[in-house]
């Protein structure tokens, strides 16, 4: 299986992270994001000896979507900052429980625990660090709803934790949610605009999310989603 490539050039390397699949190599020994891409910059561009490749943000383990990766060390420090910064623009689609109506903005204090966990908690409470996200439904059906959501913070399992602790778990979150075992998270990396590390102009990249499990049930309104696919889409 190729990896499904959104954009590349000299800079940067935009592609579709799969649904599972870990972003860097860890315990599990499973195939990662990082490995695969290098791979494939190997095999398309017959690079000799190792391949630079900057890990400039990351997706949980169960969440698909669209990610961006440096391919040098100038391009991987701009994007580090732009990131670093909440200047690189991050949204989501989500489906979560219960009927959720009207545009919110969330804002919580959350603290990762010692067993990964990610709590909220008081503002003044140590290792407390504010998260900040905009919610805006797009559906609600047979108990569910569709929502996209733009991250204004980069907070670990933040857009989990923040529906969860306002009575709206994502589908399929076993952690944060009721979600049983077999269900997929129903959380997509969905649009991902980055200021392009050395013409410094605003390029956004969109994919919708499978057609398949939980998505099927709000289809014709991801259809609806004013998917970019940018121009560029391939290999220059």
């Amino acid at each position: 299986m190729n990896p499904d490539i959104l954009y590349c050039d000299n800079h940067i390397l935009c592609a579709v992270k799969p649904p599972n699949m870990p972003v860097q190599g860890d315990s599990s020994g499973d195939l990662d994001m990082l490995t695969w891409l290098k791979g494939w910059v190997k095999e398309t561009y017959q690079k000799p000896g190792n391949v630079f490749l900057g890990l400039v943000h990351r997706l949980d383990r169960p969440v698909g979507g669209v990610m961006v990766f440096a391919r040098t060390s100038k391009a991987a420090s701009r994007l580090s900052q732009d990131f670093s910064r909440h200047t690189a623009k991050k949204t989501y689609l989500a489906v979560v429980r219960g009927e959720m109506a009207g545009e919110r903005s969330l804002t919580h204090f959350l603290r990762k625990e010692e067993n990964g966990m990610v709590r909220c908690v008081p503002p003044d409470a140590p290792g407390a660090k504010e998260a900040r996200l905009i919610t805006r439904p797009l559906c609600s059906r047979d108990g569910l709803t569709l929502t996209e959501v733009t991250l204004l913070t980069g907070r670990s399992h933040q857009i989990r934790v923040q529906h969860a602790a306002v009575g709206h778990p994502l589908w399929g979150d076993a952690r944060y949610g009721a979600g049983k075992p077999g269900e997929q998270i129903a959380l997509w990396a969905a649009r991902l605009t980055v200021a392009h590390p050395t013409r410094r102009e605003d390029m956004t990249f969109d994919c919708p999310p499978p057609r398949s499990g939980i998505w099927t049930l709000f289809r014709e309104e991801i259809d609806a989603q004013n998917w970019l696919w940018p121009r560029e889409r391939g290999v220059l």
